[in-house]
């Protein structure tokens, strides 16, 4: 599918004084390859510590250290392209990106330019208007820098290298998104892909997956426009934001006669702005060219066989397998994939009983009340097994729906065994439409107006079912109520 030839869509075109415009985004995301030792040397990747506590001789670029590879981070990267359905090309090149920073101690930084590990693959994400395609370029494998710190001495800045070296994947898309909520499901997505191969853990708060979004403008049709580079977006509401507020300053420009000047850009949540950073570099300005200290990376096809043989099941497969084999809404699929440790709590509370009952408590009462509390699955005080318990005494009529929400939250904030709460707290439903009769008698002897009122309006049985259902402390079975209701007032 060609991307570029997408027609316009004109509920995402933007409008501006002289018309429609539509917004054309391209993303560089920078993960953090998950390993315990840097790309090139074996310090830490841990997060935190005393600054440049982290940090080897060839990290700090001391004269003679040679750079030697991490295999583990190359099959993180190769995992990664495979994930993204991409081509892993067997043979690649590190390269010098040369530049001057004072965290920068090289004075260059090793990455790939002409040759990366990864090319071309596609990332499906799923949008309000449907499923769209969204190619990646390439990936490439390059350390990261250090970090200048501005605020902690009044005359001068401070260098901590605990970051220098550390190994990212930089994942290149093609310019195919077209709006600031495609570009904020494409980084979703790519995150929750990262996070089940494992190879990032998308931990945006402490700068392991950045976003440098290129954003252009451009009548509906045209050719693209110039664009602007809008560094480190850190979190995917700020990259919305960021697209929204650049597009807008790029239109008002061209609506007054002026041009973009390609440059690299800031965004300031704060002020809800972005602001010139420099003048857009260009490759040549770089002076990119292989680094004498290594060799191009090889490996051959087994390599990736290998690695291919052992993938987790990724996100859009388990979606499916969820829609098949569970009877699954896409919505609800889509919601219980989207992290993997909330997919394997659904497949641990779904086992052996009615899975659509499962995914529906999970989705409406457990995830709710885990965001009013600020808690994920992962610490969520009530388990799989738990919540499957309570959907067992529903299915097999113990509890009743409503019995069943009074009963989660005490599991939720109390703890306990299910059934055990129901037995000793008398929680059971009143299925005895002996019992549940002598209830619907009474209510009907003494509300002789309502029944006349009911026979007229039959959506007022409502009322009679909530009367019975208070006289029976919530305990009647709803359908026998409703029945017996029925019958005796003819409706």
């Amino acid at each position: 599918m060609n991307m570029h030839a997408r027609p316009a869509d004109p509920k995402k075109l933007i409008k501006g004084a002289t018309g429609d415009w539509e917004v054309v985004i391209g993303m560089e995301i920078h993960a953090q390859v998950t390993s315990n030792s840097k790309l090139f040397s074996g310090a830490s990747t841990a997060f935190g510590g005393e600054p440049n506590s982290h940090v080897s001789l060839v990290d700090a670029a001391m004269p003679g250290m040679l750079p030697v590879i991490n295999e583990e981070c190359v099959k993180q990267a190769v995992r990664t392209g495979l994930g993204l359905k991409a081509e892993i090309n067997l043979k690649s090149v590190f390269d010098r990106k040369n530049y001057f920073y004072p965290d920068l101690p090289q004075g260059y930084q090793i990455s790939q330019y002409k040759s990366p590990i990864v090319g071309e693959g596609v990332v499906l994400v799923d949008t309000a208007e449907g499923q769209i395609e969204i190619g990646i370029e390439r990936l490439h494998l390059e350390q990261d820098a250090g970090k200048s710190i501005h605020d902690q001495h009044p005359t001068m800045s401070l260098v901590d290298l605990n970051r220098s070296g550390v190994a990212l994947m930089e994942i290149v898309s093609r310019p195919d998104l077209r709006s600031s909520e495609e570009a904020k499901a494409y980084v979703t997505k790519l995150r929750t892909i990262l996070r089940y191969l494992g190879t990032c853990d998308g931990d945006m708060e402490k700068g392991n997956l950045r976003a440098d979004v290129n954003v252009s403008v451009r009548k509906p049709g045209d050719e693209f426009g110039t664009r602007c580079e809008i560094k480190n977006v850190n979190s995917i509401r700020f990259i919305g934001q960021a697209i929204e507020t650049e597009a807008r300053r790029q239109i008002g420009i061209i609506e007054d006669g002026g041009t973009i000047e390609q440059e690299t850009r800031l965004f300031d949540p704060n002020k809800g702005e972005t602001r010139s950073m420099r003048s857009k570099e260009e490759a040549h300005d770089y002076r990119y060219f292989p680094d004498p200290d290594l060799l191009p990376l090889e490996f051959d096809q087994a390599f990736v066989d290998e690695l291919a043989a052992h993938l987790p099941e990724l996100p859009d497969e388990k979606k499916a397998r969820f829609v098949s084999a569970y009877g699954l809404s896409a919505y609800d699929a889509d919601v219980l994939v989207a992290e993997k440790a909330t997919a394997d709590y659904y497949e641990a509370c779904a086992d052996g009983r009615d899975a659509k009952a499962a995914a529906n408590f999970i989705v409406n009462e457990l995830f709710g009340r885990l965001n009013k509390d600020g808690k994920d699955i992962e610490t969520s005080p009530v388990s799989a097994a738990q919540i499957g318990a309570i959907v067992d005494l529903i299915a097999d009529k113990t509890i009743s729906g409503k019995i069943a929400k009074d009963l989660f939250e005490i599991v939720f904030t109390e703890g306990g065994d299910p059934r055990a709460i129901v037995e000793a707290r008398g929680m059971k439903q009143v299925t005895d439409t002996g019992a549940i009769e002598a209830a619907v008698d009474a209510i009907i002897a003494a509300n002789p107006d309502k029944v006349e009122q009911v026979k007229a309006k039959p959506t007022m049985l409502g009322w009679f079912v909530g009367q019975v259902m208070k006289q029976t402390g919530g305990k009647a079975n709803p359908q026998a109520v409703n029945e017996l209701l029925k019958g005796k007032l003819g409706i």
